[in-house]
Protein backbone atom coordinates (compact mmCIF):
# COMPACT_ATOMS: atom_id res chain seq x y z
CA UNK A 1 0.00 0.00 0.00
CA UNK A 2 1.09 3.59 -0.82
CA UNK A 3 2.37 5.56 1.63
CA UNK A 4 0.38 8.74 2.22
CA UNK A 5 2.46 11.73 2.94
CA UNK A 6 -1.08 13.91 3.33
CA UNK A 7 -3.41 14.06 6.17
CA UNK A 8 -6.75 16.16 6.52
CA UNK A 9 -7.64 18.99 4.33
CA UNK A 10 -5.23 21.09 2.04
CA UNK A 11 -4.33 24.06 3.85
CA UNK A 12 -3.33 27.62 2.40
CA UNK A 13 0.07 28.20 1.70
CA UNK A 14 2.17 30.10 4.77
CA UNK A 15 2.95 32.81 2.12
CA UNK A 16 -0.55 33.67 1.98
CA UNK A 17 -0.85 34.74 5.84
CA UNK A 18 0.15 38.54 4.93
CA UNK A 19 -1.98 41.85 7.15
CA UNK A 20 -5.05 42.38 5.95
CA UNK A 21 -5.42 45.64 4.17
CA UNK A 22 -7.51 47.30 7.37
CA UNK A 23 -8.77 50.23 4.51
CA UNK A 24 -10.67 47.85 2.92
CA UNK A 25 -11.67 45.88 5.50
CA UNK A 26 -13.70 49.47 6.69
CA UNK A 27 -14.63 50.12 3.45
CA UNK A 28 -16.25 46.47 3.11
CA UNK A 29 -18.19 47.57 6.33
CA UNK A 30 -19.06 51.22 5.10
CA UNK A 31 -20.83 49.50 1.79
CA UNK A 32 -22.55 47.64 3.90
CA UNK A 33 -24.06 50.02 6.28
CA UNK A 34 -24.62 52.24 2.81
CA UNK A 35 -26.64 48.78 1.48
CA UNK A 36 -28.85 49.08 5.27
CA UNK A 37 -30.11 52.66 3.54
CA UNK A 38 -27.49 54.48 6.05
CA UNK A 39 -25.74 57.96 4.43
CA UNK A 40 -21.96 57.13 4.25
CA UNK A 41 -19.32 59.58 3.62
CA UNK A 42 -15.70 57.54 2.97
CA UNK A 43 -12.70 59.05 3.63
CA UNK A 44 -11.06 55.66 3.92
CA UNK A 45 -9.72 55.11 0.07
CA UNK A 46 -7.45 57.16 -2.10
CA UNK A 47 -10.15 57.24 -4.76
CA UNK A 48 -10.86 60.33 -6.73
CA UNK A 49 -14.24 61.46 -6.69
CA UNK A 50 -13.98 62.62 -10.08
CA UNK A 51 -14.69 60.17 -13.11
CA UNK A 52 -11.84 59.79 -15.79
CA UNK A 53 -11.35 63.04 -18.13
CA UNK A 54 -13.56 63.22 -21.56
CA UNK A 55 -10.82 62.67 -23.56
CA UNK A 56 -10.12 59.18 -22.08
CA UNK A 57 -13.69 58.31 -22.01
CA UNK A 58 -13.98 59.53 -25.83
CA UNK A 59 -10.94 57.63 -26.52
CA UNK A 60 -12.67 54.62 -25.18
CA UNK A 61 -16.09 54.83 -26.81
CA UNK A 62 -14.19 54.86 -30.22
CA UNK A 63 -12.24 52.26 -29.69
CA UNK A 64 -15.92 50.33 -28.68
CA UNK A 65 -17.38 51.21 -31.34
CA UNK A 66 -14.74 49.34 -33.49
CA UNK A 67 -16.00 46.03 -32.22
CA UNK A 68 -12.89 44.77 -31.34
CA UNK A 69 -10.54 44.76 -28.23
CA UNK A 70 -7.40 42.11 -27.75
CA UNK A 71 -4.09 40.91 -26.00
CA UNK A 72 -1.08 43.55 -27.14
CA UNK A 73 2.52 42.80 -26.32
CA UNK A 74 3.00 42.50 -22.85
CA UNK A 75 4.76 45.48 -22.48
CA UNK A 76 1.69 47.30 -24.10
CA UNK A 77 0.89 48.94 -27.61
CA UNK A 78 3.46 51.16 -29.57
CA UNK A 79 1.30 53.83 -29.05
CA UNK A 80 0.85 54.09 -25.09
CA UNK A 81 4.60 53.20 -24.97
CA UNK A 82 5.41 56.56 -26.89
CA UNK A 83 2.81 58.55 -25.39
CA UNK A 84 4.24 58.16 -21.74
CA UNK A 85 7.66 58.66 -22.85
CA UNK A 86 6.95 61.96 -24.09
CA UNK A 87 5.02 62.54 -20.51
CA UNK A 88 8.79 62.73 -19.46
CA UNK A 89 9.82 65.20 -21.84
CA UNK A 90 6.97 67.43 -21.47
CA UNK A 91 6.60 67.44 -17.64
CA UNK A 92 10.30 66.84 -16.54
CA UNK A 93 12.39 68.08 -19.81
CA UNK A 94 14.36 64.12 -19.49
CA UNK A 95 14.35 62.03 -23.28
CA UNK A 96 13.60 58.63 -22.71
CA UNK A 97 13.03 56.00 -24.54
CA UNK A 98 9.83 54.15 -25.41
CA UNK A 99 11.53 50.93 -25.17
CA UNK A 100 11.91 51.50 -21.67
CA UNK A 101 8.20 51.93 -20.92
CA UNK A 102 6.02 48.83 -19.44
CA UNK A 103 2.61 49.29 -19.45
CA UNK A 104 1.15 47.46 -16.69
CA UNK A 105 -2.46 46.70 -14.73
CA UNK A 106 -2.60 49.22 -12.33
CA UNK A 107 1.11 50.14 -10.12
CA UNK A 108 0.07 46.89 -8.61
CA UNK A 109 1.42 44.67 -11.45
CA UNK A 110 4.28 47.02 -11.43
CA UNK A 111 5.25 46.28 -7.67
CA UNK A 112 4.59 42.49 -8.29
CA UNK A 113 6.90 42.40 -11.39
CA UNK A 114 9.44 44.67 -10.49
CA UNK A 115 9.82 43.03 -6.95
CA UNK A 116 9.89 39.41 -8.95
CA UNK A 117 12.43 40.61 -11.15
CA UNK A 118 14.91 42.33 -8.62
CA UNK A 119 14.77 40.44 -6.24
CA UNK A 120 14.89 36.69 -5.17
CA UNK A 121 13.61 34.81 -1.55
CA UNK A 122 14.94 35.85 1.47
CA UNK A 123 16.44 39.36 -0.08
CA UNK A 124 15.82 42.18 2.53
CA UNK A 125 14.30 45.24 0.58
CA UNK A 126 14.28 48.68 3.30
CA UNK A 127 10.83 50.48 3.27
CA UNK A 128 9.54 53.68 5.36
CA UNK A 129 7.18 53.27 8.03
CA UNK A 130 4.60 54.62 7.75
CA UNK A 131 4.22 53.90 4.39
CA UNK A 132 1.80 51.63 2.09
CA UNK A 133 1.16 48.66 2.98
CA UNK A 134 0.63 46.43 0.24
CA UNK A 135 4.33 46.86 -0.09
CA UNK A 136 5.18 44.76 2.45
CA UNK A 137 2.41 42.24 2.02
CA UNK A 138 3.76 41.52 -1.11
CA UNK A 139 7.18 41.29 -0.34
CA UNK A 140 6.27 38.64 2.22
CA UNK A 141 3.88 36.90 0.14
CA UNK A 142 6.45 36.74 -2.23
CA UNK A 143 9.29 35.32 0.93
CA UNK A 144 11.15 38.94 0.41
CA UNK A 145 11.90 40.20 3.46
CA UNK A 146 10.36 43.88 4.14
CA UNK A 147 13.01 46.16 6.25
CA UNK A 148 11.01 48.73 8.19
CA UNK A 149 12.74 51.80 8.92
CA UNK A 150 10.93 54.12 11.37
CA UNK A 151 11.19 57.74 9.59
CA UNK A 152 9.64 61.11 11.99
CA UNK A 153 9.61 64.98 11.56
CA UNK A 154 13.53 64.74 12.06
CA UNK A 155 14.47 62.53 8.57
CA UNK A 156 10.73 64.92 7.33
CA UNK A 157 8.78 61.23 7.34
CA UNK A 158 10.95 59.87 4.81
CA UNK A 159 13.93 57.93 4.45
CA UNK A 160 17.29 58.88 4.39
CA UNK A 161 20.66 57.81 2.51
CA UNK A 162 22.36 57.47 6.08
CA UNK A 163 19.57 55.54 7.61
CA UNK A 164 20.03 53.23 4.38
CA UNK A 165 23.68 53.01 4.82
CA UNK A 166 23.37 51.77 8.39
CA UNK A 167 20.95 49.68 7.92
CA UNK A 168 22.58 48.05 4.54
CA UNK A 169 25.78 47.43 7.23
CA UNK A 170 23.81 45.85 9.76
CA UNK A 171 22.49 43.46 7.50
CA UNK A 172 23.20 43.75 3.82
CA UNK A 173 20.23 44.88 1.76
CA UNK A 174 19.16 44.19 -1.90
CA UNK A 175 17.11 47.01 -2.25
CA UNK A 176 15.02 50.32 -1.51
CA UNK A 177 11.54 51.54 -1.81
CA UNK A 178 10.46 54.87 -1.78
CA UNK A 179 8.03 57.07 -2.49
CA UNK A 180 7.47 60.75 -2.88
CA UNK A 181 4.72 62.27 -2.12
CA UNK A 182 3.80 59.06 0.00
CA UNK A 183 1.02 57.13 1.27
CA UNK A 184 -0.61 57.18 4.22
CA UNK A 185 1.13 61.36 4.60
CA UNK A 186 0.87 63.16 1.59
CA UNK A 187 4.57 64.19 2.37
CA UNK A 188 7.33 64.72 -0.28
CA UNK A 189 11.13 64.42 -0.11
CA UNK A 190 13.11 67.18 -1.44
CA UNK A 191 15.06 67.23 -4.64
CA UNK A 192 18.28 66.90 -2.86
CA UNK A 193 17.23 64.49 -0.90
CA UNK A 194 16.06 62.23 -3.34
CA UNK A 195 19.45 62.78 -5.57
CA UNK A 196 21.03 61.05 -2.16
CA UNK A 197 18.96 58.21 -1.98
CA UNK A 198 19.73 57.42 -5.80
CA UNK A 199 23.68 58.14 -5.42
CA UNK A 200 23.79 55.68 -1.98
CA UNK A 201 21.67 52.95 -3.77
CA UNK A 202 24.12 53.09 -6.11
CA UNK A 203 27.56 53.24 -4.25
CA UNK A 204 25.75 49.90 -2.31
CA UNK A 205 24.68 48.44 -5.66
CA UNK A 206 21.08 48.32 -4.39
CA UNK A 207 18.05 48.35 -6.51
CA UNK A 208 16.27 51.44 -5.83
CA UNK A 209 12.06 51.32 -6.78
CA UNK A 210 10.57 54.83 -6.86
CA UNK A 211 6.27 54.57 -6.43
CA UNK A 212 5.85 58.36 -8.30
CA UNK A 213 2.04 57.16 -8.27
CA UNK A 214 1.01 60.98 -6.53
CA UNK A 215 3.08 62.97 -9.24
CA UNK A 216 1.00 65.62 -10.74
CA UNK A 217 -0.66 65.86 -7.02
CA UNK A 218 1.21 68.67 -5.26
CA UNK A 219 0.73 71.86 -4.00
CA UNK A 220 3.85 73.74 -4.59
CA UNK A 221 2.07 77.10 -4.47
CA UNK A 222 1.13 76.09 -0.54
CA UNK A 223 4.46 74.39 0.36
CA UNK A 224 7.46 75.68 -1.68
CA UNK A 225 8.10 72.02 -3.15
CA UNK A 226 8.08 70.46 -6.33
CA UNK A 227 7.96 66.62 -7.48
CA UNK A 228 11.14 65.02 -9.05
CA UNK A 229 11.42 62.05 -10.50
CA UNK A 230 14.15 59.77 -9.40
CA UNK A 231 14.73 59.10 -13.36
CA UNK A 232 16.93 63.01 -13.15
CA UNK A 233 19.38 61.26 -11.53
CA UNK A 234 19.61 57.80 -12.72
CA UNK A 235 18.90 55.46 -15.56
CA UNK A 236 19.36 52.39 -13.27
CA UNK A 237 16.10 53.05 -11.19
CA UNK A 238 12.47 51.37 -11.62
CA UNK A 239 9.85 53.81 -11.47
CA UNK A 240 6.70 52.93 -11.00
CA UNK A 241 3.12 55.06 -11.74
CA UNK A 242 -0.35 54.88 -12.70
CA UNK A 243 -3.41 56.66 -14.01
CA UNK A 244 -5.26 56.18 -11.13
CA UNK A 245 -4.68 58.73 -8.42
CA UNK A 246 -3.98 62.16 -11.02
CA UNK A 247 -5.98 61.10 -13.66
CA UNK A 248 -8.95 59.61 -11.85
CA UNK A 249 -8.90 56.23 -13.65
CA UNK A 250 -8.60 53.47 -10.63
CA UNK A 251 -11.25 51.28 -12.31
CA UNK A 252 -9.34 51.17 -15.50
CA UNK A 253 -6.27 49.49 -13.88
CA UNK A 254 -3.67 50.71 -16.32
CA UNK A 255 -0.01 51.87 -15.12
CA UNK A 256 3.33 51.70 -16.01
CA UNK A 257 6.97 51.32 -15.26
CA UNK A 258 10.01 52.84 -16.00
CA UNK A 259 12.71 49.82 -16.58
CA UNK A 260 16.32 50.02 -16.99
CA UNK A 261 17.63 48.01 -19.74
CA UNK A 262 18.73 45.43 -17.98
CA UNK A 263 15.84 44.34 -16.63
CA UNK A 264 13.36 45.11 -19.71
CA UNK A 265 13.34 41.14 -20.61
CA UNK A 266 12.96 39.12 -17.41
CA UNK A 267 9.91 41.80 -16.53
CA UNK A 268 8.81 40.94 -19.89
CA UNK A 269 9.32 37.08 -19.66
CA UNK A 270 7.30 37.55 -16.45
CA UNK A 271 4.72 39.67 -17.39
CA UNK A 272 3.79 37.41 -20.33
CA UNK A 273 2.78 34.31 -18.04
CA UNK A 274 1.00 36.33 -15.14
CA UNK A 275 -0.74 38.77 -16.82
CA UNK A 276 -0.30 38.07 -20.74
CA UNK A 277 -1.02 41.40 -21.38
CA UNK A 278 -2.59 45.24 -19.83
CA UNK A 279 -6.10 45.53 -21.15
CA UNK A 280 -5.99 47.17 -24.22
CA UNK A 281 -9.32 49.35 -23.91
CA UNK A 282 -7.79 50.89 -20.87
CA UNK A 283 -4.16 51.58 -22.59
CA UNK A 284 -5.78 53.71 -25.36
CA UNK A 285 -7.75 55.85 -22.90
CA UNK A 286 -4.57 56.13 -20.92
CA UNK A 287 -2.84 57.85 -24.01
CA UNK A 288 -5.80 60.14 -24.59
CA UNK A 289 -5.94 60.74 -20.72
CA UNK A 290 -2.32 63.04 -21.44
CA UNK A 291 -4.95 65.78 -22.70
CA UNK A 292 -7.14 66.02 -20.63
CA UNK A 293 -4.53 68.03 -18.71
CA UNK A 294 -7.15 71.02 -18.49
CA UNK A 295 -10.13 68.87 -16.43
CA UNK A 296 -7.41 66.82 -14.65
CA UNK A 297 -6.37 70.18 -13.45
CA UNK A 298 -9.64 71.76 -12.51
CA UNK A 299 -9.92 68.29 -10.06
CA UNK A 300 -6.33 69.09 -8.31
CA UNK A 301 -7.93 72.76 -7.72
CA UNK A 302 -10.71 70.94 -5.98
CA UNK A 303 -7.90 68.84 -3.66
CA UNK A 304 -6.09 72.01 -2.79
CA UNK A 305 -9.73 73.27 -1.53
CA UNK A 306 -10.22 70.32 0.41
CA UNK A 307 -6.70 70.34 2.12
CA UNK A 308 -7.22 73.73 3.40
CA UNK A 309 -10.01 72.52 4.82
CA UNK A 310 -8.69 69.60 6.28
CA UNK A 311 -5.76 71.50 8.13
CA UNK A 312 -7.96 74.01 9.10
CA UNK A 313 -10.58 71.59 10.73
CA UNK A 314 -8.77 68.60 12.06
CA UNK A 315 -6.62 70.67 14.83
CA UNK A 316 -9.71 71.84 15.90
CA UNK A 317 -11.48 68.71 16.35
CA UNK A 318 -8.14 67.49 18.35
CA UNK A 319 -6.80 65.62 16.00
CA UNK A 320 -2.81 66.33 16.61
CA UNK A 321 0.58 66.07 14.60
CA UNK A 322 -0.57 66.11 11.44
CA UNK A 323 2.52 65.36 8.78
CA UNK A 324 3.08 67.45 5.88
CA UNK A 325 0.75 67.12 3.62
CA UNK A 326 2.76 68.12 0.31
CA UNK A 327 1.14 66.04 -1.99
CA UNK A 328 -1.34 63.33 -2.92
CA UNK A 329 -4.55 63.55 -1.12
CA UNK A 330 -4.69 62.65 2.23
CA UNK A 331 -4.29 63.84 6.00
CA UNK A 332 -2.55 61.44 8.43
CA UNK A 333 -3.12 62.51 11.65
CA UNK A 334 -2.69 61.36 15.36
CA UNK A 335 -5.54 60.10 17.59
CA UNK A 336 -3.98 60.11 20.64
CA UNK A 337 -6.31 62.63 22.26
CA UNK A 338 -9.07 59.82 21.99
CA UNK A 339 -7.46 56.42 21.72
CA UNK A 340 -4.46 54.59 21.71
CA UNK A 341 -6.23 51.71 18.98
CA UNK A 342 -6.97 53.21 15.70
CA UNK A 343 -8.68 50.08 14.21
CA UNK A 344 -11.60 50.45 16.60
CA UNK A 345 -11.94 53.97 16.84
CA UNK A 346 -12.13 54.35 13.03
CA UNK A 347 -14.98 51.57 13.45
CA UNK A 348 -16.74 53.47 16.26
CA UNK A 349 -16.58 57.07 14.26
CA UNK A 350 -18.45 54.51 11.15
CA UNK A 351 -21.21 53.42 13.21
CA UNK A 352 -21.88 56.64 15.47
CA UNK A 353 -21.04 59.62 12.55
CA UNK A 354 -21.14 57.64 9.29
CA UNK A 355 -17.65 58.81 8.57
CA UNK A 356 -15.60 56.12 7.26
CA UNK A 357 -11.63 56.89 7.60
CA UNK A 358 -8.28 54.82 7.85
CA UNK A 359 -6.49 53.22 11.08
CA UNK A 360 -3.04 53.87 10.90
CA UNK A 361 -2.44 50.17 11.92
CA UNK A 362 -2.15 50.01 7.80
CA UNK A 363 0.53 51.75 7.72
CA UNK A 364 2.92 51.82 10.85
CA UNK A 365 2.56 48.26 12.69
CA UNK A 366 4.44 50.08 15.93
CA UNK A 367 3.21 53.69 16.13
CA UNK A 368 -0.39 53.06 13.60
CA UNK A 369 -2.17 52.56 16.63
CA UNK A 370 -2.33 56.07 17.38
CA UNK A 371 -2.66 57.47 14.13
CA UNK A 372 -5.66 58.24 11.19
CA UNK A 373 -5.59 58.56 7.41
CA UNK A 374 -8.32 60.98 6.48
CA UNK A 375 -9.08 60.90 2.45
CA UNK A 376 -9.69 64.23 1.53
CA UNK A 377 -10.06 62.89 -2.85
CA UNK A 378 -13.66 63.50 -2.73
CA UNK A 379 -15.76 66.74 -3.26
CA UNK A 380 -16.10 69.37 -0.76
CA UNK A 381 -19.33 69.09 -0.09
CA UNK A 382 -18.26 65.77 1.49
CA UNK A 383 -15.38 66.88 3.33
CA UNK A 384 -17.52 69.63 4.58
CA UNK A 385 -20.30 67.10 5.68
CA UNK A 386 -17.94 64.89 7.24
CA UNK A 387 -16.32 67.61 9.32
CA UNK A 388 -19.70 68.61 10.60
CA UNK A 389 -20.41 65.35 11.35
CA UNK A 390 -17.04 64.49 13.34
CA UNK A 391 -17.23 67.90 15.04
CA UNK A 392 -20.74 67.38 16.83
CA UNK A 393 -19.65 63.84 17.59
CA UNK A 394 -19.51 63.26 21.27
CA UNK A 395 -16.82 61.87 20.80
CA UNK A 396 -14.50 64.82 19.63
CA UNK A 397 -16.63 67.35 21.91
Amino acid sequence: MAASFHSGKPKAAIRSNVEPFHAMDILAMANAFAQEGRDIISLCVGQPGAPAPDTALEAARSALQGGRLGYTDAAGIQPFRRRVAEHYNEQYAIELSPERVFATTGSSAGFNLAFLAAFDAGDRVAIATPGYPAYRNIMRALAIEPVEIETDEKTRWALTADQIREAHASSPLKGVLIASPANPSGTMMKPEALKEIVEICEELGLWLISDEIYHGLTYGDATGLEEETALRYSDHVIIINSFSKYYCMTGWRIGWMIVPQILLRPIERIAQSMYISPPELSQIAAIAAFDGKQQLQQVKAGYAENRTLMLDALPKLGFTNILPIDGAFYAYASVENFTDDSMEFAKRVLRETGVAITPGLDFDPVRGPNYIRFSFAGTKSDIEIAIERLGNWSGLK
